[in-house]
Parts: C-alpha cells; structure tokens; sequence
C-alpha cells in the first residue's frame, strides 16, 4: 500500500522507484568513479602511512593470533585490476580473493547494484525471512543452467563450503544408507569438518577426527598417461580403478565428486573422454555425479564447465559460488531432497543478491564465452606473454617433475611453474612479486604452480602489459 492508500503498489516498490532517490545512486555511482579513474597504475606505499599502516596490521594479527599471509588491507577503492591498499600503494589485483572479484574493483554496474541493496530493510536474508533476491538468484541460476543440463532447483546459501555441505546431505539422503563418497586426489572440497575430510590435503584436516569415508581417484595426468601407452589406455585404467572400488564397496558410494577443473590442486584440465568414461560407470551403478564448479565457475570457455566439456546430462548434483557472491547448491527433479534437509537462518546478504544477480545478467550478456570469445582471447594473451617470457629467462624455468607444460590453466583459470615447481622457490617468488605490485598466488602439491585468477572481464592488452612487467621484475628478485 502506497501513503495514499493505492493498492497498485508498496511503499518498498515506492522507495526503489523514488526519483530523486534514483537520481542520488547516480551522482553515488559517478563519484565513485571519479575518485576510482585517479587509480591508473602500480605505486608504491607513501611513507607517511607507514606507522599506522603497521599498526593495523598489528591489531589484525593480535586478531588472527598470527600475521595475515599477505599485508593486504584494501582501502576500499579500486580500477579494474588495480586495487588501493591501506598505506596508499597500488597493486595489480590477479588473484581477486581467489577468484571472487572477477569483475575487479570499484566496478560501476555492480557498485550501483549494491547500493540498491542496501535500501532494503534488513541486511539478511534467510530461509524464514526473505525478499524475492535471493529466490531470483536461484532462479536465474537454474536457467542459465538449464540450458544444457538437467538441473531443476537450487538452495541458496552464504559460502562455497555450505553449499558443498547442501550437496552431499542431498546425496547422502537419496542413496542412504550409503556412507562412502568417491573423490579425485588433490581435490579441494571447503574447510568445514566434512569438506576437511574429503579434500587431499594433511594440513587441512590435522587433528580432525575423520568420520568420512573417501575413496580417491587419480585425476588426469598427461605424463603418466603417456607411460600407460596413451589416453585410451589411461581411461581404461582408470575406470577398472574406479569399478574396484565399487566391487570392494558394493552399495556405499553416495556420490562422486568431480571438479572438472582442479582448482587449489592445481588448476588441472582432463580431456572430455575422461570424465565420461568414469561418469558412465557411475550411472551404471547408480552413483550420483557431483560437479564442483565453485572456483571454475564463469572462468571457462562457457559459463559452466560442464556446458564447455558438453557434460550436462550426466550431471545430478552443482555447486557454484565466489564469482556469484552469493553461493547455491542445484539439483535434478530426480536428486530433490525431503523438506527439512536443508535450511539454515541466512541464505546471505541483500547485497549478495542484487550484485550476484547482475554478475549473472552481466555474464550471459557479454561476448565472453566460445572459442572465438573474449575468456579464450585473454588465455591466449596470457600464454602468450608466459611463453615469450621463459624463451626470455630460461634460467628461471627448469623442468619440473610430472609437468609437461610450464604453462597451463584454461579461461580465466592460469597458471606457470617457475623454479622447478619448489615449494618454497614459488613462494618466495609471490611474496616479491606482490612486494613489486602484483598479487598472486600458489596452488598445486608438487609440483606447485603460480597462478591468477584474473578479472578478464575488465581486461586490457595494456593491463596485461603492466601485470608482466611487474612479474619480471618480482621473478627476478625471487
């Protein structure tokens, strides 16, 4: 009901259409801009901030109960790739809190988008409480999915590791009571006490009590594949390791996990033969596919990397967040759990939703997907650079063990092996690099990898100019 007593609307309907309010978002939205365009390239910190800056940085860590990995506190102000920090230097942004930023800083659309958001009433949504954003997100999520996959529903929930906790209730419950889960080695799940479980790695799960029951797959390798007499012979090997498992645990298996690429394991790709040849033994047996695309999601040749590797149909099971800020679990018709199952008092932020749900329109309308797209331009761009740079230095690029390429990834989704893939090399290696003004990070588990998950839709040819020339320059000192 309006003031007036009209029926034809609400007062909320009211408030977003106010003009002089839409007129306030724009002048909100320039000054943001006008203050972001004064951002135009790497500096280093003023001098005159560096006592307070070393200040907060102390109270984070008296927080934390250790320092923070990086000395990374944003001013709250940023151009594209380039973001402020706290103490007034300039940083190449490649890693975009792994990957949740990919539309970069200060990002016009989704600036206005979360001003929107923050009129509404409440700050939260849940699952009693709601406006419709949330059910939008969820609903152009199932949509965009839906066009080439059986995914029908989707919950709504606030981090990538809920969602994945959402998954497996939901395959627990359809295949009890079956226990064990099937995963790829070097898989990264969540840090919840299950997703700790099922992840392969010792560090995230030290001193947890381990109650999950994981079989491992060995996901695709190009060099054992190779030494096994090719990719024939390597699939065959594989899906008798896989039907082994089966046969010693007839009946248990809830799900198997699949992240078609291996994000924190180290940004690894299989061929599409692969992963239909074990997603067929798994439809044999009745064994739901779960796809994790919480970090390749958007990054790919298409938006899903299910839809780039043409694996819709075999998929029963989705999670997708980081990019979306809000994050979702989606299911088939045939996977649609029993009402109780999944719930939880905050499904996220109004601001999740309003800025997810244009990250999502913005997605589908821009010229990024395909092989002619712009995702793929900017990975050819970047192995480009990356191939011209180790003819360059090959001093600092030696072999390294079980890695054919020293350059990989695909989409948004790059990666190089400098120094052998040591660990501690590729460390030292960002840590000078970020010192030098550009951020990234590791993935891998030996070899271990630099990579980026860089905000490709803002995107230049001079960005990447800028990002290589720091890179030589961090490289070198390392």
């Amino acid at each position: 009901m309006t003031a007036t007593g009209s029926s034809t609307t609400t007062h909320g309907t009211s408030l977003k259409h106010d003009p002089q309010l839409r007129e306030a978002i724009d002048t909100l939205v320039e000054r943001v801009g006008a203050h972001s365009a004064a951002i135009t390239g790497v500096r280093p910190a003023n001098p005159d901030l560096k006592v307070e800056y070393e200040d907060l940085l102390a109270r984070c860590a008296a927080v934390k109960g250790r320092p923070l990995l990086y000395p990374y506190l944003g001013s709250g102000l940023g151009n594209g790739p380039l973001v402020e920090l706290d103490d007034g230097s300039v940083k190449y942004d490649m890693i975009c809190g792994i990957g949740v930023h990919f539309f970069g800083h200060s990002h016009p659309e989704l600036v206005r988008a979360a001003i929107e958001g923050g009129l509404e009433d409440t700050a939260k949504h849940g699952n009693l409480q709601s406006g419709f954003g949330a059910y939008e997100f969820g609903e152009k999520l199932v949509q965009l999915a839906g066009r080439s996959s059986r995914l029908k529903h989707a919950f709504v929930t606030t981090s990538g590791a809920v969602a994945n906790e959402s998954a497996i209730k939901v395959c627990y419950q359809k295949r009890a009571p079956a226990s064990r889960v099937i995963a790829f080695s070097n898989c990264f799940m969540g840090r919840t006490v299950t997703m700790a479980q099922i992840g392969d790695s010792a560090a995230g799960r030290e001193g947890i009590p381990l109650s999950t029951q994981v079989d491992y797959m060995p996901f695709w390798d190009e060099c054992e594949a190779e030494r096994a007499g090719g990719q024939s012979a390597y699939i065959e090997r594989s899906v008798a390791k896989l039907e082994e498992y089966i046969a010693r645990y007839p009946g248990q298996h809830a799900c198997f996990i699949f992240e078609l690429v291996q994000g924190e394991g180290g940004f690894n790709t299989a061929p599409r033969a692969f992963f239909v040849a074990l997603m067929e033994c798994c439809r044999k047996h009745g064994i739901p596919i779960w796809d994790d695309e919480i970090q390749a999601f958007g990054r790919t040749e298409s938006m899903f990397a299910y839809e780039m590797l043409e694996l819709g149909d075999y998929i029963d099971v989705f999670c997708v967040g980081k990019m979306t800020q809000a994050c979702a679990t989606l299911w088939t018709e045939a996977m649609n759990p029993k009402g109780g199952l999944l719930s939880g008092t905050f499904t996220g932020s109004t601001t999740d939703f309003t800025v997810g749900n244009r990250i999502l329109d913005l997605l589908d309308a821009g010229d990024y997907y395909g092989k002619s797209g712009e995702f793929a331009k900017h990975h050819a761009k970047f192995r480009d650079r990356m191939k011209a740079m180790i003819a360059k230095h090959p001093d600092w690029f030696p072999p390294a063990p079980g890695c054919k390429e020293l350059v990989g990834g695909v989409g948004g989704m790059v990666k190089f092996t400098p120094f052998g893939g040591d660990k501690a090399k590729v460390w030292s290696a960002c840590k000078t690099c970020y010192d030098e003004g550009l951020v990234l990070f590791y993935c891998g588990h030996g070899p271990f990898h630099i990579r980026m998950l860089p905000p490709l839709p803002v995107m230049t040819d001079a960005h990447w100019d800028g990002v290589f020339e720091v890179l030589e320059r961090g490289l070198a000192k390392a």
